[in-house]
């Protein structure tokens, strides 16, 4: 728990040291494992040169993560080249996915000059409650198009790009 009087503050190495420790999966791991579920959402497998092509990473790179996603048991892999996702990377790929979403549908909602790039950056230091709760913030608005109208006029008169 934070002691507001005395907060302890790190790295963001460090934070990442934490949460390795805990069990998460590093930044990078969830990289990997959100572009294998959007392909296995597609086509119920994906390929190491798939992933490499569409994580612009050679594919050496891309086996080194699967298996280590497989030890993890995120995944299950044969010597066909066929990935494929195991129950805990379906349930865990499909929060990943989702929290991009949300998170690129809220910078794109604030006027982000560039959606993917900062949801890329920031996606992973967040909580699944604060996703949960942009995610509430995201509904409030398209459920309540009148207080949007007047948000999005006063961001246009506080504007000062």
């Amino acid at each position: 728990m934070l002691d507001k009087k005395n907060p302890v503050y790190r790295t963001v190495r460090g934070y990442e040291l934490i949460h390795q420790q805990a069990g998460k999966l590093t930044s990078a791991l969830e990289d990997y494992l959100e572009m294998t579920y959007r392909l296995c959402v597609a086509d119920n497998y994906a390929r190491v040169g798939r992933l490499s092509v569409l994580l612009n990473v050679k594919p050496s790179s891309v086996s080194k993560m699967i298996a280590k996603l497989a030890q993890y048991g995120y995944l299950k892999c044969d010597r066909y080249d066929i990935i494929q996702l195991t129950d805990l990377g379906w349930e865990t790929g499909a929060f990943l996915m989702q929290r991009h979403e949300t998170v690129e549908k809220f910078l794109r909602f604030v006027g982000s000059k560039n959606p993917l790039e900062e949801t890329e950056l920031i996606e992973h230091s967040l909580s699944p409650a604060t996703v949960s709760n942009l995610h509430c913030l995201l509904r409030f608005f398209e459920k309540n198009p009148t207080i949007l109208e007047k948000f999005q006029a006063y961001m246009a008169s506080n504007n000062t790009e």
